[in-house]
């Protein structure tokens, strides 16, 4: 009997030692069949896994190539994916010698979504910007997490508040309500760093939300619910960098997975030498290799294994949410070829969708450089299809807070319109008054609430695509501070007992509520209004103190007139006869006054028109 025991034992102890799987995870964590591209590759992780062979079985799908790096617990898969593979599980078996010692179901899923559905943002839309933590506690179950570092403390302005997906989702009907089309969500995936964590751009899981904001499934859920409002969703996403506490730096699969330096080097964030032709390459080299912050290590895209990875994650985010569009953060710190390659990728595989890259730079002559259709002087070519307009937004706010003088004060904003001829496509621009990362615009504009509703009503009239950061409407402020846990700081109502509601109305003041009506008036109406999405746009050169400009199409035309000019004063018309030809009348869509035009109209001191021309 013993004899028996003893070699069961010595027979199950071989079994035993490969009971417990090895593979720890494989991302992307499930595909697709019908991609345009039909390569795929699998990044597998496990202690050891390096020397097994992986043997796939499915029809249509085909192993090509078997890549082990220098880190024994990584392989990474090439697979093609073609025509004929259907949906199901796909077999992957790891082989030692002749025997199969793990095996894993791996899943292509039916597309959701047939070629051409998805479609991205566009001037029709006006996106809402969104830090999620400071939104909306919808789930206070998840404000702390076990096995996450940090914990809520709403009384900490860098903490984490405690707001969630469940939170904005319960926000949807307002921001329609507002007039609304599209939401920009700052990162939402998993950013496990021990101090300051809720901004979410330090990520430490590329396939994963943060538990304390939710799951995959409620982020999936969240766009569906938002698009049956007609409501799109734009993914905030980081390819420059990642958090220190990322799961892949405590094992990295190559040496040169991250940019690394014999001492720490931050990025000198001098943004023009990649155009500068006379700069040199060690600058260069820091400017793209040096990491952001100590606790953002830099990707190195130039690692093919690396840029493919993160090519894959934007396309599986894309069609995993039927995103409308990418907000790519930090873009031209990258590797510039790389980001050539990121977008050129998503674009064939989406020929409709929208990109919008962010170049903090307040000169056309730098920020046009990535726009796709740009001849660059140095031969660099995008495939990037819109940036944020940090130019225009700069010049807005100098020009509405400056003394009106001949070289100072709206011609700025006329001035740095005039340079559009910089961009290839200025109409697909995204404007914006403020973001997460800047004051608030009422505090730009020293709570002057007629500048506030001039620079609503421009970023909203002018070219491109405008952007509205969440509590402008109603004037959030950040007085006497630049701490961005103060501009980004919690939404009234969005917490339970928070005695100012937004949604409600409880609490604001009567300015308050009277700019939450404003914008949502400009808003819906700017909605139906294709002249303004697709018109074409004139202005004329600032004379006394006022700034006009007209949007028009063959059946429609707009009037705006910025009057910054503190007592009643008058337009004279004459000047606009190019415009006015053939019209007689308008009505303000704003306070419903009706002009005649004559030789001149009348201006209250301080007052922004949007003119419907009969």
């Amino acid at each position: 009997m013993k004899q028996t025991r003893l070699f069961l034992l010595l027979f199950l102890l071989p079994l035993l030692a490969f009971s417990q799987d090895k593979v720890e995870r494989i991302e992307p964590p499930f595909w697709w069949t019908g991609m345009k591209n039909q390569n795929l590759q699998l990044l597998v992780h496990g202690k050891g896994i390096g020397e097994w062979r992986p043997v796939i079985s499915h029809q249509g799908v085909s192993l090509q190539q078997i890549r082990k790096v220098d880190s024994p617990n990584y392989i990474f898969l090439d697979l093609v994916i073609s025509e004929e593979a259907r949906p199901g599980k796909v077999a992957i078996n790891f082989m030692d010698g002749n025997r199969v010692v793990e095996s894993h179901e791996y899943e292509l899923k039916r597309r959701q979504w047939r070629a051409g559905e998805i479609k991205g943002f566009d001037n029709s839309d006006v996106l809402y910007l969104i830090t999620p933590d400071r939104f909306g506690n919808g789930d206070a179950s998840n404000d702390s997490v076990d096995g996450l570092l940090e914990t809520v403390d709403r009384s900490n302005k860098g903490g984490r508040h405690g707001g969630d997906i469940v939170g904005v989702e319960e926000h949807l009907p307002y921001i329609k309500d507002l007039g609304f089309t599209a939401v920009w969500l700052n990162p939402l995936l998993e950013n496990d760093m021990e101090n300051y964590s809720y901004h979410g751009y330090s990520t430490t899981d590329f396939y994963k939300v943060d538990s304390r904001f939710g799951t995959n499934e409620d982020y999936k859920r969240l766009a569906m619910r938002a698009r049956s409002l007609g409501i799109d969703m734009i993914m905030d996403m980081i390819v420059n960098h990642c958090g220190l506490n990322h799961w892949w730096m405590k094992d990295k699969p190559s040496k040169d997975w991250i940019n690394e330096w014999e001492a720490y080097t931050e990025t000198n964030h001098r943004k023009s030498l990649l155009q500068d032709p006379y700069a040199s390459q060690l600058d260069k080299k820091i400017f793209s290799d040096g990491w952001f912050v100590p606790t953002m290590p830099d990707l190195n895209q130039r690692n093919p294994l690396m840029a493919t990875y993160l090519i894959q994650n934007g396309i599986w985010w894309i069609e995993y949410l039927g995103l409308a569009g990418i907000r790519m953060d930090t873009y031209p710190y990258p590797d510039e070829e790389y980001m050539t390659e990121w977008t050129k990728r998503v674009m064939e595989e989406y020929p409709d969708f929208n990109i919008v890259g962010e170049e903090w730079y307040e000169s056309p002559t730098i920020v046009s450089y990535w726009q796709r259709g740009k001849e660059n002087p140095n031969g660099y070519t995008s495939f990037l299809p819109s940036l944020m307009d940090f130019p225009l937004q700069a010049t807005m706010v100098k020009a509405l807070n400056a003394e009106e003088s001949w070289s100072d004060g709206l011609i700025d904003l006329y001035e740095m319109l005039a340079q559009d001829f910089l961009y290839p496509d200025p109409f697909n621009l995204v404007t914006f008054s403020d973001n997460h990362d800047m004051s608030r615009i009422f505090t730009q504009l020293n709570e002057d609430y007629d500048l506030w509703k001039m620079a609503m009503a421009f970023t909203v009239t002018t070219r491109g695509i405008p952007q509205i950061y969440y509590g402008s409407e109603i004037l959030m402020t950040n007085p006497g501070t630049t701490d961005h846990g103060i501009i980004r700081s919690d939404f009234p109502g969005g917490w339970k007992g928070d005695e100012v509601n937004a949604r409600t109305g409880e609490g604001l003041t009567d300015q308050q509520k009277e700019g939450q009506d404003f914008l949502k008036k400009l808003l819906n109406w700017r909605k139906e209004k294709t002249v303004i999405h697709e018109g074409k746009l004139v202005h004329f050169v600032p004379q006394n103190g006022s700034y006009v400009y007209f949007r028009y199409n063959d059946e429609e035309k707009v009037m705006v007139v910025l009057n910054k000019n503190r007592e009643a004063s008058s337009l004279a018309l004459d000047r606009f006869g190019e415009m006015l030809e053939g019209h007689q009348k308008g009505e303000d869509i704003l306070s419903g006054e009706k002009f005649t035009f004559k030789n001149e109209i009348a201006l209250a001191p301080m007052t922004v028109y949007i003119i419907e021309l009969d």
